[in-house]
Order: C-alpha cells, then structure tokens, then sequence
C-alpha cells in the first residue's frame, strides 16, 4: 500500500497494551492513509487534511489537541511523525477502554463542548456525520430514548454503563 516498512505487529500491539491487534492494524491503515507522499511519516498538515477529509472538525478540541501535540520541533525536524509515534498519539488521547478515565476521553470525543456533562442528539448527528453515517432524527431520538433515563441526552454515566456492559439496551 505505502512506503510504511512492515514490522512485527504482535510485538508493536503488545507494545500499546491497551490495543488488541486488530486495533493496532486499524490505527496502521489510517497512518498510511494520512501519508499521502509515502514516506512513513505525516506531518500535521497532512494529519489536518486527512482528519477534515474524513469529515472530523479540527475544532474538535480532541483532534485540535493531537494535531497540537504532533506539531513539536522534534517532528518538524524529522518531517513529521512516525508510525510508532501515531499509534501512541491514539493511544494516548483514547486512553485505556476499560478504565473510566479512557472511556470519559472517548466520551469527550462525542461532545462539541468540553464541558458537557451529556451527549445531545446534535452531538450524535454530528458523530454520525462525521464518520460518513447518515441517521434520521428519528434513528438518533430512538437511540437516545432507549439508551437515556432521560430520553433526550446521554450522560456520563450512562456512556460509561453502555461501553462497560458491552450491550444496547
């Protein structure tokens, strides 16, 4: 596909512990999708690009930030981050899915304002959008009226239960 060398997965996956394999392959396949030149590198701009391409806001305060964090000195000199690099930026911002702390940043990747408590329903239609799914209101309300006590937003802790529990009601 691209100029990316191939490693040994098992050893990189086991590396980013919270990552099962199939994860790392996935965050591999979008790293090479970014470098665009096929160097086996991405800078930010291409990041940027290849985030607003997809559909992701850059205001987004989580893809704003990793951009932010990706744009060092240190990449700038070696004209852009690696894979290694990228997995563990990911790795990073997503944080451990099973713990609280990881599933309240996946949280925050579904609410435009950082300091909601819920997920509304413009929320989730921007989620839906923003990775290429086009939902009805209806579809969305209906999403929200059986996974919500109060059936128009999701809470925290509603989010947590669901991700933990590993079923929809």
């Amino acid at each position: 596909m691209s100029g990316v060398p191939k490693k040994n997965l098992s050893n990189k996956a086991n590396r980013f512990q919270s990552l099962s394999q199939e994860e790392y392959e996935e965050i591999k396949q979008a790293f090479e999708l970014f470098d665009t030149n096929s160097t086996g590198r991405i800078n930010p701009q291409e990041l940027k690009q290849a985030m607003q391409s997809l559909g992701f806001d850059s205001r987004n305060p989580t893809i704003f930030d990793m951009i932010c964090e990706l744009d060092n000195p240190e990449a700038q000199r070696k004209g852009g981050i690696d894979i290694d690099q990228f997995v563990e930026a990911i790795n990073n911002k997503l944080g451990d899915k099973e713990s609280k702390e990881g599933i309240r940043r996946i949280f925050q990747l579904f609410v435009s304002d950082p300091d909601a408590t819920s997920i509304s329903a413009n929320d989730l239609k921007r989620i839906a959008k923003e990775l290429g799914e086009t939902m009805s209101k209806e579809e969305l309300d209906d999403m929200l009226k059986r996974a919500s006590s109060s059936g128009h937003d999701l809470t925290f802790q509603e989010f947590y239960d669901i991700m933990t529990k590993k079923t929809f009601p």
